[in-house]
């Protein structure tokens, strides 16, 4: 009941301002995918996991792996990684097959096949990254895949691009973002936590200028700081999702426990009328307890 109650909580924020998006002339809608679209994504996963299980590994990855086969229907395919990082099944890059690609990022450097085994690992869900589109000649778009753990060997993905303009952010826009975060921990490191969650909360301090501010939460999804939305300071978020169904906290809480890194999510944008936008956010780890992040926007303010 809580999850439904959070989930409904963001849809009635986000409703509103996709009206204002609308208004404005903004493409933002063009990155949430339609429930039917959704679930049709969740279903052809479910079947190639139901697939595994019925015709066994060798069998399954042998299918997923032909770009001919019963799994590629149109944008839809399957590829498969074992835990370690490895590639089993990807019918579009066989030169892919049999290496570990964890550190895989892409333009915008976020180690996306990193992040998708750690959804996994929860079981499965919704995460995002740019890729190659081979229906477009290989262009780069933005993608929504869904990942689901078939056993403790063997997780699967697939996934949709989406059609809005692709995110990418200059390499000085994410080394500056990954700068200012890190300046942040090393402020919480330098003084009490109480000291540090009041500076990270004050929207007139030294960490808050316009669409540039901290958010943090401790590692059971408790809302920590959240300066342009005070009023969700010590609720619990760990079931928060985005329109379109990607856990934020809990991948905030992944990416800062692997070591810190990025994750894309769709979140309002302050600096415009709190309008929904894709977000790329930089998180690492204080310390056993909490967890710290910021954000860009695309389009940029």
């Amino acid at each position: 009941m809580r999850s439904f109650e959070i989930i409904l909580a963001f849809a009635l924020l986000v409703a509103p301002l996709a009206v204002c998006a609308a208004a404005d002339g903004e493409d933002n809608n063009a990155y949430v995918l339609n429930p039917e679209a959704r679930e049709e994504l969740i279903a052809f996963v479910n079947e190639a996991r139901d697939f595994v299980l019925e015709e066994g590994h060798d069998k399954a990855l042998e299918v997923f792996n032909d770009p001919e086969g019963e799994f590629v229907r149109g944008e839809l395919y399957i590829v498969a990684y074992d835990f370690n990082g490895t590639s089993l099944a990807h019918p579009y890059d066989p030169e892919m097959i049999g290496k570990n690609v964890l550190n895989v990022t892409d333009s915008n450097g976020v180690a996306l096949k990193r992040n998708m085994r750690e959804v996994a690992r929860r079981g499965g869900g919704f995460t995002y990254y740019i890729w190659p589109n081979p229906a477009h000649s290989n262009a780069e778009e933005l993608k929504l895949t869904y990942v689901l753990k078939v056993d403790e060997g063997l997780w699967l993905g697939a996934g949709v691009y989406l059609p809005g303009q692709v995110p990418i952010f200059s390499k000085e826009a994410r080394e500056d973002l990954v700068a200012f975060v890190e300046r942040a921990r090393d402020f919480a490191l330098n003084n009490t936590k109480d000291a540090a969650l009041k500076a990270f909360n004050d929207r007139d301090g030294e960490f808050v200028s316009g669409n540039r501010y901290l958010y943090a939460d401790d590692f059971e999804g408790n809302t920590l700081v959240l300066p342009y939305q005070p009023e969700l300071i010590g609720t619990n978020r760990f079931e928060l999702q985005d329109p379109n169904g990607a856990y934020l906290v809990r991948e905030f809480l992944d990416a800062a426990g692997i070591g810190g890194g990025f994750v894309y999510y769709i979140y309002p944008d302050p600096a415009e009328n709190m309008t929904t936008k894709i977000k790329l956010s930089y998180v690492t780890k204080v310390d056993d307890e909490w967890v710290l992040g910021s954000g860009i926007y695309w389009p940029p303010a």
